[in-house]
This record gives C-alpha cells, structure tokens and sequence, in this order.
C-alpha cells in the first residue's frame, strides 16, 4: 500500500498548528458558505415570490429540522473520529474497518429515520404549536426534507471521511456545485413549475444527492487507502458498537440542544406569525455569518483527532488557541458589520413596505444574537475538540446545558418579554456551555497527560 499521506490527504499531526488551521479551515468555511448561500436563497425565493406567510412556514420548521437532521449530522460527525484517530495513529487497517462501518450504519440508520420522521412530521409540528394559517406548507416541506434524509447523510459521511484523512476541498468542490445546481432549483421549481415550498425542499434534496455522489465518486477512485478488501467488509460486533459509542452521543447531543430550539420555536410561535417570519429571516443571516465558527469546529474535530491518534496532546491546546484567536478577531468585524447592514440584509428577505414589521423584530434579534458571537465561537471549537479527542458522552452534556437554558428562557423570559426574551434564549444557551465546556477541556487534557504518552494507545471509547 502507497503511502497515504503522498496522496490528497493531509496530516495534521506536523507542522504549525496555526497554519494548518487556517489552511484546513479555509476550504471549509467556503464549503459551509456555500450551503449557507443556497439555504439564504431558498428562504429569499420563499419570501420574495411566495410571501412571508410561507417563509414562516418553512421558518417553522427549523427548529423540528435541526432536532432530526442534527441527529443524522451528529452520527455521521461521529463515526468520522475513529477514522480521523486511526489515520493519525497510521493504522490503516483500521481505517477500512471504521470506514466500512461507517458507511452500513449510516446507510441504515438514515433510512429509519427518514421513514419515521416523514410520516410523523405532521404530528410533531402540531406539537410544536405551530400557527394553523401555516402548518399545511410548514408540513409539505418538511416532509420532503426528511424522506430525503439518506441524501444529506450520504453527502455528510462521504464528506467527513474526507476530512477524517485531511482533505478538507474535495467536500467543498462539490458542495459549490450543490450549491448552484440548488439555486437553478429553487427557481425553476417555485417561478416556473410553481410548486410552492415543496420545490425549495426538493431543490434542497436534489443538491444533496449530486454533492454526495460526488464525493464518494472520488473517495473511490483517487483515495487508495480508501480501497476495501473483502476482509474489510466484514461487519463486527465490537467495532459497531464502538461506532455507536461515540455516534450516539454525538448525534444525541445535537437533539438535546434542538430541544431547546423546539421549546422557543414552540414560544415564537405562540407570538404570531410576524414574529416566526422574522426570527426565520434572522436565523438565514445569522447562520450565514456565523460559518467561520462552523469551519473552526470543523477543523478543531479532525485536528484534534489526528493529534490525539498520534498522541501530541500538546498541538490539540495548541490547534484550539489558534482557532480562538482567529475567531474572535472575526467575531469583532461580524458584529460591527450586523450593527451597520443587517437591516439592509433584511430586505433580502422581505418587503421592507409590506412586511415592515417582520423587518424590525429581525434587526433586534440580528443584532442581540451577534452580541455574543464569541461564547459561541468557543462552544463550537472547544466541543468539536473534544469529540475529536474521543469524549463525545462529554460533549453530549454541553448539548444539555443548551437545552436547559434554551427552555428556561422560552418558558419564563418570552411569557414576560415577548419577542425580546426570544432573542436572549441563544446567548444563555452559549454561555451556559461554555461555562462547562471550557473547565472540561483542559480538565481533560491534564488528565489524558498523565496516561497518554507517546507509546501508549489512543483511547478507544468515548469517556
């Protein structure tokens, strides 16, 4: 076997830890740019041509979304750190067999799911208090988004396993190109075709499945440390299970915190439509400025397993200062820029005439959320570091923290402050994590250098 590491991988176990960040997170914060971009067209085509009635449809659904994409996003975000660990621990035969794995647990796993969700979907937005002027369009498209849940998970896990090995651009070439063959989507389907939000949701689906096909193509025929011999397809119990442990809880976290989400949603809604509307037109900005701490976290999973594979504990600390530091000098600029534009990047969404008062309460959650960009710079890094060290059962508790103070602020700040409280319910989510997240860290590390020397063997299981 060719040594992998003269192929398009990389190896993050050398070198700078700063540059590496900045090399390995820059691919990535384009590829998080550009699904954000047709996700931002998606919701300007909604508003522009159908209304802000049905962008609050599909609005309503983000929070129900989150709860179960997320937990597919975590699984497959999971199952990517044996290999990540393997790879840097130059094991090769068990990256195949964590690759393997990984790809039959993904498979089945998304098909369950999407079979539950879709015919449940209904059902759960009705949970969720859901305004009735715009539950049948919140429920005709989301329907399409979670029988289409095998698409994502085959985009996610082929492009997590890229980045387990270091490549972190093959994902992002063929997302851009998801990316514009979503937008074509969007309006051909909904200006053409008129078919209402089921056509931004099958846009959506459609653009999954080109970008994971895409990426598996590659892995097939440019990764030779990828090629499977049939002893590598042999399922084991031991190895499935040790998936699902640090999986699970990964996938796990990402519900917990969505529960949260599910709980202010539930209040938002409860405040009319105006006001899910504009927290959907916030929530579409706010996700687009907030993909540099999507990109670092990213990077901190597969930096942070790498090293931990190749026991340097050292550049794990050293790969997350670099990581704060780049993000809170962006933090600054992102915050000043939403104080100066985000009404204009508003009107992106919504008539500024007709829907003046969707416009208003945007700009107030806009610019309270950017306020405390930074504690959720550090939930991002520090938690990814830590599931890339192999401790994601820790990093589910953080997922709690959130969920906890997400439904404090739903059920006692919104009944008093209304739309304002809504606003507050993400920065207490972030600072309560971090408030456990950070101690955690480094509480972790001292303990992993009293066990973990060069020699030793990497931890098997999440802690």
């Amino acid at each position: 076997m060719s040594d992998p590491r003269k192929s398009l991988t990389r190896d993050l176990t050398v070198g700078s830890p700063f540059r590496l960040v900045i090399g390995f997170a820059v691919p990535l914060l384009f590829g998080v740019l550009f699904q954000q971009f047709y996700s931002f067209v998606d919701t300007a085509v909604v508003g522009r041509y159908l209304g802000a009635e049905k962008l609050a449809a599909v609005g309503a659904t983000g929070s129900v979304n989150f709860l179960v994409i997320g937990l597919c996003l975590g699984l497959c975000s999971g199952f990517a750190i044996p290999i990540a660990q393997a790879f840097g621990a130059h094991d090769d035969k068990s990256l195949r067999q964590a690759v393997w794995h990984a790809v039959v647990l993904s498979a089945v796993m998304s098909l369950a799911f999407a079979l539950l969700a879709g015919f449940t979907c209904e059902a759960m937005l009705r949970l969720m208090n859901t305004p009735e002027e715009i539950l049948p369009a919140a429920a005709d498209y989301i329907r399409v988004i979670f029988f289409a849940i095998p698409t994502c998970v085959l985009y996610n896990m082929a492009g997590g396993i890229l980045r387990a090995l270091g490549d972190s651009r093959t994902p992002v070439v063929f997302l851009v190109l998801a990316s514009l063959v979503n937008i074509v989507l969007d309006i051909f389907f909904i200006v053409t075709l008129h078919m209402d939000v089921e056509g931004a949701a099958w846009a959506t689906a459609i653009s999954q499945l080109v970008s994971g096909l895409g990426c598996v193509i590659v892995m097939i025929r440019r990764f030779p440390i990828l090629h499977l011999a049939r002893e590598d397809r042999r399922l084991s119990l031991r190895v499935s299970l040790r998936m699902l442990g640090i999986g699970l809880p990964m996938g796990l976290q990402y519900s917990i915190t969505a529960i949260g989400a599910v709980v202010v949603q539930w209040a938002v809604n409860g405040l009319g439509v105006t006001a899910v509307a504009a927290v959907s037109a916030a929530n579409k900005i706010s996700a687009f400025f907030t993909c540099v701490f999507d990109a670092l976290g990213s990077t901190m999973a597969t930096f942070a397993g790498q090293n931990m594979g190749a026991r340097r504990l050292d550049r794990v600390r050293q790969g997350l200062n670099a990581s704060a530091v780049i993000g809170s000098a962006y933090c600054i600029v992102a915050f000043v820029i939403m104080l100066l534009v985000g009404g204009p990047l508003l009107t992106l969404f919504v008539d500024p005439v007709k829907d003046a008062g969707v416009a208003e309460l945007g700009v107030t959650y806009l610019r309270i959320n950017a306020a405390f960009y930074i504690p959720l710079l550090f939930v991002n890094i520090v938690r990814l570091s830590i599931q890339g060290m192999g401790f994601t059962r820790v990093a589910m508790l953080a997922g709690l923290f959130e969920m906890i103070a997400r439904t404090a602020v739903a059920l006692l700040l919104v009944p008093v402050m209304g739309f304002t409280g809504a606003c507050l319910a993400n920065p207490a989510a972030w600072i309560l994590a971090d408030a456990f997240l950070i101690p955690c860290f480094y509480h972790l590390l001292r303990g992993l250098n009293g066990r973990l020397m060069p020699g030793a063997a990497a931890p098997q299981a999440a802690k």
